[in-house]
């Protein structure tokens, strides 16, 4: 009769194993929570350096910039360098308005690629200050008040900034014997990569 309380005692066991398991299970749920998570982590890591490498190539640029050419600067480790910028003296310009008596006053700062570009365009500066002078000179007071005139101009002087350096309109071509035919320059990295306007009056 004395022997029957004494079988009994081992049944605690199953609970002890049971909470064995819920552990085991936790761990697991965590370790795969973990992974999904790393997973997820690196898939948007990925994502926004694809969107980021879009961004440098693609054709959006800001209002006051005409970027054929990439302007974000990186460094050899990588990190991204400051932009370099040239400001321009003032500019005074009779425009193209029937009776010669409307004058716009420009203030004009370039980007320019890296700080060794500087002293390259200063060289030039003479000669791409008389070809801006003659494109503003070509405007009307109407366009350069307008957005799309003054995206147009910005565009212009982009490409007349390139003039000095080899830049400029695509050349037409003549082969023997054939039509003329238009020849495309050949990309380049131009010291001017971006215009801005500090200042713009119409009077």
């Amino acid at each position: 009769m004395a022997s029957k309380p004494a079988e009994a005692a081992p049944a605690p066991a199953p609970a002890k194993s049971n909470s064995k398991l819920f552990i085991i299970i936790g761990v697991v749920l965590v370790l795969v929570l973990a992974g999904f998570g790393g997973v997820l982590y690196f898939k948007k890591q990925s994502a926004a350096a694809a969107s980021a490498a879009e961004g440098e190539g693609g054709e959006a640029a800001p209002a006051a910039h005409a970027a054929p050419a990439a302007t974000a600067h990186v460094a050899a480790g990588g990190s991204k360098l400051p932009p370099v910028y040239l400001p321009l003296d003032n500019m005074v310009v009779n425009l193209a308005d029937p009776g010669g008596e409307k004058v716009a006053q420009l203030g004009i700062t370039f980007e320019v690629i890296d700080a060794h570009a500087v002293d390259t365009v200063k060289a030039y500066l003479p000669t791409i200050r008389s070809g801006i002078l003659m494109l503003i000179s070509q405007r009307t007071a109407e366009e350069l008040l307008s957005t799309e005139g003054k995206q147009k101009l910005i565009e212009d002087i982009l490409r007349e900034a390139s003039v000095p350096f080899g830049g400029g309109d695509a050349e037409p071509v003549e082969t023997p014997g054939k039509k003329k035919k238009t020849r495309r320059r050949a990309v380049v990295d131009y010291p001017v990569v971006g215009v801005l306007f500090s200042s713009l009056i119409v009077q």
